[in-house]
């Protein structure tokens, strides 16, 4: 049992997400997701660590991506060299408890990371949850990736699908 959440095909595929960057805090980091003409997404922009920043991040609308028993996250990307936090959320809100793991994809080569949704912890603001309900896959409403931990200058990480298995 698969579930394809996001296929990056068209310049639709990108029209419900949206940037949310370290501008809600003061920073000037800038980021979004942009279609591709070959076919795929870019998360690209910008990480300053200037005014305390140092995080960009896009999400996409809230939806309902949620799959019963799913186990894994697949996704095929392709990246630049650096760390990235792959997201997901159970709820429709703006702020709130967060799944987030870390990936870094190899750079200028496509592939498919096959993530355990068990690698999901619970994140509030960057920092661990304890005690917080393990991810349930049937509530998944939203999706995002975000760069942080100091990786200041320039990223772009390409994706041309996500999926739940």
């Amino acid at each position: 049992m698969s579930r394809e959440l996001f296929r990056f095909e068209s310049a639709a595929s990108v029209a419900e997400w949206s940037a949310i960057d370290d501008s809600v805090m003061g920073g000037i980091s800038a980021s979004r997701l942009r279609h591709d003409h070959n076919g795929h997404a870019v998360f690209e922009g910008l990480v300053s660590l200037e005014r305390n920043g140092g995080f960009a991040s896009v999400r996409s609308r809230p939806l309902l991506l949620g799959l019963p028993g799913a186990v894994t996250c697949v996704i095929e990307l392709r990246g630049d060299g650096k760390r990235y936090k792959l997201n997901l959320r159970i709820d429709h809100a703006f702020d709130g408890i967060n799944y987030q793991t870390t990936i870094k994809p190899p750079g200028d080569e496509w592939t498919v990371m096959r993530i355990p949704l068990s690698a999901f912890m619970p994140t509030f603001r960057g920092r661990t949850v304890p005690g917080a309900p393990q991810f349930d896959p049937a509530r998944l409403r939203q999706l995002g990736f975000m760069i942080a931990d100091r990786q200041a200058g320039p990223f772009a990480l390409a994706v041309r699908s996500i999926a739940l298995d």
